[in-house]
């Protein structure tokens, strides 16, 4: 690990100063979950004021309603964004990235060497610096989408060519929307599956679980707010105590008890196997995301 962040948006952009965002333009390349997302946090968190955000996207209507909920500007033209930009943020899908940064380079819209850094799961460091020439600072990262109500938690990692104030200016723009960690690349993958992807398998489980109390009688609202708020704040005590999961799970469990007997249900059903396979095999197909 390189370095953590974490803080209110507004205390991340004054740790870091100016030294990193003021008086700079943001290329928003991508208006849809995430990038409306981190947009968003952006715009909370001061970090790009006075309509520094170019937002851009293959959706025309989609790139200017952005723009108008966050004070930015609405660009039409990709290379032109990227020309007058400081930063260019890319939050397309894995399958667009050649096709905007093959545009970028015919353009000559990156000649300026502003600092790349692109969402994209499974594009990897060196096929980004290869699809912009070998001149361009290039940083990797991976949000999830909590970003979306301040509760993400981003990993990024940085180039040959990205230097400590460009990861610093990265760490600045994903502390607005949660938490950043800087990694190695090689732990993307694994982190694709786990904070990206890991959601819909924490969803899958607060349902299963939901439907359980529903079906001991509870009402749905009730079970559901139960469940997610019981997830939350055992979530939180891992955080906030250090503990490992499995002693404070005993602390759960009384000898004889419902709780334990309900462990050996989960154990009969080979739950915890099923879900450490199931973040192998998502590392697995995120990894082949960007061939």
């Amino acid at each position: 690990m390189l370095h953590t962040s974490n803080s209110s948006a507004a205390a991340a952009v004054a740790q870091l100063d100016g030294a990193s965002l003021a008086g700079r333009r943001l290329a928003l390349i991508g208006a849809g979950t995430m990038g409306r997302a981190i947009a968003g946090g952006l715009q909370r968190a001061g970090a790009f004021p006075d309509a520094a955000i170019a937002v851009v996207d293959h959706h025309d209507s989609t790139a200017r309603a952005l723009a108008s909920e966050i004070a930015g500007a609405h660009v039409d033209d990709l290379a032109g964004a990227c020309r007058d930009a400081d930063v260019v943020l890319l939050c397309v899908k894995p399958k667009d990235v050649a096709g905007v940064l093959a545009t970028l380079r015919g353009a000559d819209a990156l000649a300026h060497a502003p600092l790349l850094i692109s969402i994209a799961a499974g594009v990897s460091i060196a096929t980004l610096e290869a699809g912009t020439g070998g001149r361009v600072p290039v940083i990797r990262a991976m949000p999830n989408t909590a970003s979306q109500i301040g509760r993400g938690c981003t990993v990024v990692s940085r180039g040959a060519l990205a230097t400590d104030e460009h990861l610093a200016i990265a760490e600045t723009i994903f502390t607005s929307v949660g938490r950043c960690l800087a990694l190695d690349e090689r732990h993307l993958d694994a982190v694709t599956a786990v904070s990206a992807s890991g959601p819909a398998f924490i969803y899958v489980v607060l349902e299963a679980l939901t439907d359980g109390a529903v079906s001991c009688g509870l009402p749905r609202d009730a079970a559901m707010e139960l469940v997610a708020r019981m997830t939350q704040g055992a979530a939180e005590m891992v955080l906030a105590t250090g503990r490992h999961p499995a002693a404070l799970k005993d602390d759960v469990t009384t000898p004889g008890g419902c709780t334990i007997a309900g462990l050996m249900v989960l154990e009969d059903g080979r739950a915890r196997s099923v879900l450490a396979r199931t973040i192998e095999t998502t590392a697995r197909v995120a990894a082949g995301l960007g061939r």
